[in-house]
């Protein structure tokens, strides 16, 4: 990348960081703004510029992003969180996205003609993972039963990570070409299970350490964060010396830095969490720049029908499965099965094939691709509209099954702005929220406020992962 094009990537970030909030009050978010920003810097009236990542850099950027949010999704979903909503959250896990998965696999060995086998699973596993913050405005809305998020944060805290298993395996089957493809796979599952034991190890040993030393007064403020980062980092390389999947090794690691961590250790996944929202960014304008023109120079009426039906019957159906008898109500499964939009990795696996399997998985690319797109816009398109709508209906049927309640989720970067508007909003706050409707920003006069409302005004709704 030459200095100009650092330069204008740059420019890009900082004027997104200034005006970010002003934009996501209309919906406009880091990710349309990105890939249109990666569109028209290389196929648009800016093309000149030149301004096109080079395929080692951006293999580089979607593992670097990829390492950070495996590990610091494991790492804020904690054993403690699990407990809360045991049940629903195994049930999504361990039924929903394996059938989602396979049904991803079956739809697409039968409309998109050029996938094999191994193309067909690379398109239902790189699809299966959610990413919440995609329906930030919904995970902000105080509208919405607390548990009804915190079962959606936790599962798009933790699928990414048992997704990224499938997707090795059917890389290593598509760059084989199907020939040997059987031993490919295998040898990906071995790298696999090393990759669990090198990240539970590393993940373990480093948060006892850092817990250890913060606790006699041995680390500087300043360097807290930066050991965490360092630990994510230790993990994934770990792996890929002793010949281990690195990615795996970032997830497991990351759950094991959770569970040995304390209260206090935790606040330092912030750290982490920022620097992978600035990759984050820079993987969104790669994913515009490399991966939107091919995709629609490919682009068929099967591809569009297998993105409608990736984010309906494909989500929805093995969501309404894993929830039967979950004593949830169907307008609750509905609106859970609905919001699993496909997000960061999803498209950090789709740069990862295309850069690897390179021509061989350009149609995988192209049905990945199309899918990401239309979920960044149905899924922000719809948050809010249907957060107001069935939110109070959600809340009324869990008092009525006797649903425990739950304390708040912890505060997460990579999220709009959204709470702490709602904080600035001073008594609008109250019946703004009782409404179900977003703060504008402005202050308004109100003279009664319902007792529900009160604790709004002091704390903020829970946010989601990007």
């Amino acid at each position: 990348m030459s200095p100009s094009d650092l330069a204008i990537v740059a420019a890009l970030i900082f004027a997104w960081a200034t005006v970010s909030a002003r934009l996501e009050r209309w919906d406009v978010t880091a990710p349309i703004t990105f890939v249109l920003a990666g569109l028209v810097l290389t196929h648009g009236p800016l093309a000149p510029l030149s301004v096109v990542p080079p395929p080692e850099l951006v293999k580089a950027l979607a593992e670097a992003t990829l390492v950070l949010v495996l590990f610091t999704d494991a790492s804020r979903v904690g054993l403690r969180d699990l407990r809360t909503d045991l049940a629903p959250c195994l049930r999504l896990l361990t039924i929903g996205l394996p059938l989602t998965i396979a049904l991803g696999t079956l739809l697409a060995l039968a409309l998109v003609g050029k996938a094999g086998i191994w193309l067909a699973l690379l398109v239902g596993a790189a699809l299966a993972p959610t990413d919440a913050a995609l329906g930030s405005a919904m995970m902000d809305n105080p509208a919405v039963p607390a548990r009804i998020r915190r079962i959606i944060n936790v599962e798009s805290g933790l699928n990414d990570g048992i997704a990224t298993p499938f997707v090795t395996v059917a890389l290593a089957g598509v760059i084989s070409g199907g020939h040997a493809a059987g031993h490919g796979a295998a040898k990906a599952l071995a790298e696999l299970a090393l990759g669990v034991l090198i990240g539970v190890a590393v993940g373990g040993a480093g948060s006892f350490l850092v817990k250890t030393a913060r606790s006699r007064g041995w680390v500087a403020g300043s360097f807290a964060g930066s050991a965490v980062l360092a630990l994510a980092v230790c993990a994934y390389a770990s792996a890929l010396a002793l010949h281990g999947n690195g990615f795996i090794a970032a997830f497991t690691g990351g759950i094991a830095y959770g569970a040995v961590a304390g209260k206090r250790d935790e606040q330092l996944i912030p750290f982490v969490e920022e620097t992978s929202a600035l990759l984050s960014l820079m993987v969104w304008l790669a994913f515009g720049a490399v991966a939107i023109v091919p995709a629609f120079k490919d682009l068929s009426w099967e591809i569009v029908l297998y993105a409608v039906l990736s984010l309906t019957v494909i989500r929805m159906v093995p969501v309404a499965i894993a929830l039967a008898g979950a004593r949830l109500g169907r307008t609750t499964t509905a609106f859970i099965g609905w919001f699993g939009p496909r997000g960061l990795a999803s498209v950090v696996f789709a740069l990862l094939a295309l850069e690897e399997a390179g021509p061989a998985a350009e149609s995988a690319v192209a049905v990945i691709s199309v899918t990401v797109l239309l979920s960044v816009l149905a899924h922000g398109a719809s948050a809010d509209p249907l957060a107001r709508r069935y939110g109070p209906a959600m809340a009324r049927a869990l008092d009525a099954t006797g649903s425990p309640a739950i304390a708040p989720m912890a505060e997460r970067r990579l999220i709009r702005a959204h709470h702490r508007r709602l904080q600035a909003c001073g008594p609008a706050l109250a019946r703004q929220a009782c409404a179900g409707t977003r703060c504008s920003g402005r202050r308004a006069k109100v003279t009664e406020i319902r007792p529900e409302c009160r604790a709004l005004s002091v704390s903020a709704p829970p946010p989601a992962r990007a």
